[in-house]
């Protein structure tokens, strides 16, 4: 699960898993395999980062960070 934020500045957290796509067309939008789709303020590389990141996580590679 990653943090994002919307364009109104809200904060939601997303299944890393579910998502399918990552674009910038200028904002970004991540496409989720359920078809929903979310703008966010992050670039597709903080997306990529911060999916990386929880993965490590997860996996036991890293200890604890924030995912902001």
């Amino acid at each position: 699960m990653i943090k994002v934020t919307r364009l109104n500045n809200s904060e939601i957290v997303i299944n890393d898993d579910l998502i399918e796509f990552v674009e910038s067309i200028p904002d970004t939008i991540i496409s989720l395999t359920d078809g929903k789709k979310i703008m966010v303020k992050e670039t597709p590389d903080e997306i990529i980062k911060r999916v990386a990141s929880f993965r490590r996580l997860v996996a036991g590679i890293d200890s604890p960070v924030e995912h902001r």
